[in-house]
C-alpha cells in the first residue's frame, strides 16, 4: 500500500507539501507521527552521517591513496609515463608520484566539512521530499549541487600548496622529464593541480554516495530512530 501512494506521489512530479504530508499522517508510525521537520531533520541526519563517516575517512593518511573506490591514478595522458617508467624498471619512482596526488586529496578534503555544513542546514522539506523518494544517490546529488563550486575554490589552492609542501611539483617534474627522455616519447606538461581538484571532489562526493546507499538499503545502518521513521517512508 506504502509503494502504491508513493508511485502516485511521483507521478505528480511531488507537486504539493501538502500531499505528502497527508501520506506521512496516515502511515502506521508505531503512535509517532512525522511532520515536515522531522523528515527534512532526518535527511540532514543521514548526509551528515555520511560526511563524519566516510568523508572524514578521506582526510586521514592513504585515505585516497589505499581506498580503491577514490583513488586518485593518472590522467589518460599521462598514463604512457607510468607505463614508460615501469617498462624501464622505474616503478618504485612512478609510485611515489601517484602517492603525492593522493596525498594532496587529503590534505584538500579537511577544507570540505564545513562547506557541506552549511549546505545541510539549508535542507528545506521540499528538498527533503524530492531527496526522500528519489534515487540512491539522490542526497549526494543535491549536496553536489549545492557545494562542487565552493568545494572547488577551496580544494584548488590547498592542493597547490600540498604540492609544494611535499615536493609533489620536483617529483612530477622529475618524472615527466625522465619520461620525456625515453627515445620515440612524445613529451607532455599536464595541469595536475586542476586535474587533482577534480578528482578529490569526485572522491568526497562518492563516499557520500556509499553511506547514502547504505542507509537507502540497509535498515541496520539506520542508527538512529529518526532515520529508521524518515527511510521507512521509502522502503
Amino acid at each position: 500500500m506504502i509503494r502504491k501512494i508513493l508511485a502516485f506521489i511521483l507521478i505528480l512530479n511531488f507537486t504539493a507539501c501538502a500531499e505528502l504530508q497527508d501520506v506521512v499522517n496516515n502511515l502506521p508510525q508505531g503512535g509517532d507521527v512525522l511532520s515536515n521537520a522531522d523528515i527534512a531533520s532526518g535527511l540532514r541526519q543521514a548526509l551528515d552521517l555520511g560526511i563524519d563517516k566516510q568523508v572524514s575517512k578521506l582526510t586521514q593518511k592513504d585515505g585516497f591513496f589505499k581506498n580503491e573506490l577514490v583513488k586518485i591514478v593518472l590522467p589518460q595522458e599521462l598514463q604512457k609515463v607510468d607505463k614508460g617508467l615501469r617498462d624501464i624498471g622505474l616503478g618504485n619512482l612512478a609510485d611515489e608520484g601517484l602517492k603525492v596526488l593522493n596525498r594532496a586529496a587529503e590534505d584538500a578534503v579537511s577544507e570540505a566539512t564545513p562547506i557541506f555544513i552549511d549546505a545541510v542546514k539549508d535542507i528545506t522539506f521540499n528538498d527533503a521530499k524530492t531527496i526522500l523518494l528519489g534515487n540512491d544517490d539522490a542526497a549526494t546529488q543535491y549536496l553536489t549541487s549545492k557545494t562542487q563550486t565552493a568545494l572547488y575554490d577551496k580544494f584548488k589552492p590547498v592542493i597547490n600548496s600540498s604540492f609544494s609542501k611535499v615536493g609533489a611539483d620536483q617529483i612530477w617534474e622529475n618524472l615527466i622529464n625522465k619520461y620525456n627522455a625515453i627515445p620515440f616519447t612524445s613529451n607532455v606538461n599536464p595541469d595536475l593541480t586542476d586535474y587533482v581538484t577534480g578528482e578529490a571532489l569526485k572522491g568526497v562526493y562518492t563516499m557520500i554516495a556509499v553511506e547514502e546507499k547504505e542507509i537507502r538499503s540497509k535498515v541496520s545502518s539506520r542508527t538512529t530512530s529518526l532515520l529508521q521513521k524518515v527511510f521507512a517512508l521509502q522502503d
